[in-house]
């Protein structure tokens, strides 16, 4: 009886608001219990929920903590955050609704759709008060003509920058770069390369490449052929 009742609690709840904010739901199954800390809610097979938001989709989603602040997600991942323009796949997720920061892990996939951007690695936390997003592990970043790769990255979305550690790499079309860090304005296009620079790049006069060291900490922007030489 009193799990019937924490489930239909749990209804009630979703059915007015939380935090002023009204979330929807659809899943096969759902149960419910009632605790200290708050209610646990437990959505099953196809589940789905919607926010003001965000929308996500999973194998199964967990709602937890006074007035539902935390959600787990687990298993076929797919969201969206409107308000970022961001969509996002993954198997395992951790979201709180008050501090609004994500983590994705295992296979994470996101898109940037206003800027471009499509980005993997095996984990991200995302902030979504500040849009910014730290990837880490096997990270790989395409936008335009650029290819990034690292084992860390900061991508600050609001300024369009991107910044690389960890054997990172930049290619830009035919023009590859190298660094211990590599900051790429990805509105510009500018690369800014620290640390152990080396790069090649293609002439217009000769299409040939030329693999030579750059100078640390110079900007340089591949499309006008420069490379601190």
């Amino acid at each position: 009886m009193k799990r019937i009742s924490s489930i239909v609690a749990a209804l009630l709840l979703f059915s007015i608001s939380t935090f002023a904010e009204t979330i929807t739901f659809r899943a096969d199954r759902m149960t419910g219990s009632t605790k200290k800390s708050g209610d646990i809610t437990t959505l099953q097979g196809n589940a789905i929920i919607k926010t003001e938001d965000m929308e996500l989709t999973a194998d199964l989603i967990e709602l937890s903590g006074k007035d539902f602040r935390n959600i787990r997600a687990q298993g076929n991942i797919t969201g969206k955050i409107i308000s970022s323009q961001m969509d996002f796949s993954c198997e395992d997720m951790s979201y709180d609704r008050t501090s609004k920061i994500a983590r994705l892990q295992n296979g994470v996939h996101l898109v940037d759709h206003q800027n471009d951007v499509e980005a993997d690695a095996d984990l991200v936390d995302y902030n979504q008060n500040t849009d910014v997003a730290i990837l880490q592990i096997g990270v790989s970043l395409t936008q335009k003509d650029n290819h990034c790769t690292a084992s860390y990255a900061l991508y600050q979305k609001k300024n369009q920058t991107l910044t690389l550690t960890g054997n990172p790499q930049v290619k830009q079309g035919e023009n590859t770069f190298r660094a211990q860090e590599i900051i790429l304005n990805l509105d510009t296009q500018e690369i800014t390369l620290d640390g152990r620079v080396r790069g090649s790049v293609t002439t217009e006069e000769n299409s040939q490449k030329t693999e030579q060291p750059a100078q640390s900490g110079t900007p340089t922007n591949a499309s006008e052929g420069t490379n601190g030489r």
